[in-house]
């Protein structure tokens, strides 16, 4: 499924943002290191990802000095002191309304007859363009905004918002989740904090239920994913890009900050917090209260903070 939810402009040439590139192309889109294709701009900012730098397959790469080496010859790269806020600077001129999100100002009472076999509630709005999939049944003062495709067979509650985002079927959405919204994304400049724009959207793949209260964010540059048969309890947060897997468990208030991806049949106790960028492997049970704050391989129970192997936990607090 794909779907077009921010205003782009068309035709814009590398060269045109960055006249000192060698080669010139339309570039198609600004995508990560690991999902980038031929005439898509792409960025490199981290030895952390040396691994998908050297397999890219992007045109063109917004990165600096050290880490140019790790580019494959056909990749040009683009040599910048800073590569976050040269990519902001790019996405903006490209999806000018990116970094804000701006109301959707055509929002309408659904058409029954467009919808034969979905259930509306009062006050109920949808924006254009949108798909529902049948059997679909949705609460009352609820907004889905445009381009928002929804499956076969789901549940929305009451007060929920849902943006740029692809929901598959039989899905749960309980009341007041916010789906789709902006992410946290800031860089530090000047003594300035300066706002990095969201063009990634949020999938939800079938089977999943999130109770009442939870935000997930969409993602930067990537998207952020929930995986089958995935349960998200009463407010929890997803920051973008996030990848959670099939078959998890989230307890109650779990953040997950930006770029962490958590594996399949993960269970996350109440409250626990996972920093960014981190890898959480299979089958890891994480307690409740923990913070972690470095990747846990597959098959790993830990608890704590910083979060730590159960038995060293126990061991660590006995009285």
């Amino acid at each position: 499924m794909i779907s077009n939810f921010f205003l782009k402009k068309k035709n814009i040439s590398i060269k045109k943002i960055f006249p000192k590139i060698n080669k010139n192309f339309i570039i198609k889109e600004i995508k990560p290191l690991h999902l980038a294709k031929k005439r898509d701009l792409t960025f490199f900012d981290s030895i952390k990802y040396k691994s998908q730098a050297l397999k890219t397959n992007a045109s063109a790469c917004i990165t600096t000095a050290k880490l140019k080496f790790f580019l494959p010859k056909n990749v040009e790269p683009i040599i910048v002191k800073s590569v976050l806020f040269e990519l902001a600077t790019t996405i903006k001129k490209i999806y000018p309304t990116a970094d804000i999100d701006y109301p959707d100002l055509i929002l309408k009472s659904p058409i029954k007859s467009k919808y034969k076999s979905v259930k509306f509630g009062n006050n109920v709005l949808v924006g254009k363009g949108v798909k529902i999939g049948k059997n679909t049944v949705i609460g009352s003062n609820t907004i889905i905004e445009h381009n928002v495709q929804i499956g076969k067979a789901c549940i929305i509650g009451s007060g929920v918002i849902i943006k740029n985002s692809l929901i598959g079927d039989r899905v749960v959405f309980q009341d007041n989740c916010k789906i789709g919204q902006k992410g946290f994304g800031f860089i530090p400049l000047n003594n300035k904090n300066i706002k990095f724009p969201h063009i990634g959207k949020v999938i939800v793949a079938d089977d999943v239920e999130i109770a009442s209260g939870c935000t997930i964010d969409r993602g930067s540059v990537d998207d952020t994913i929930i995986g089958k048969n995935t349960y998200l309890d009463n407010q929890v947060h997803v920051g973008h890009n996030v990848k959670i897997g099939s078959n998890c468990m989230i307890a109650g208030q779990v953040g997950f900050a930006g770029s962490s991806v958590i594996g399949n049949n993960v269970s996350i106790g109440g409250q626990a917090g996972i920093s960014g960028h981190l890898k959480i492997g299979n089958n890891v049970k994480i307690g409740g209260g923990s913070g972690v704050v470095k990747d846990i391989e597959s098959n790993q129970v830990v608890m704590g903070y910083p979060a730590v192997p159960l038995k060293e936990f126990l061991k660590n607090n006995k009285k």
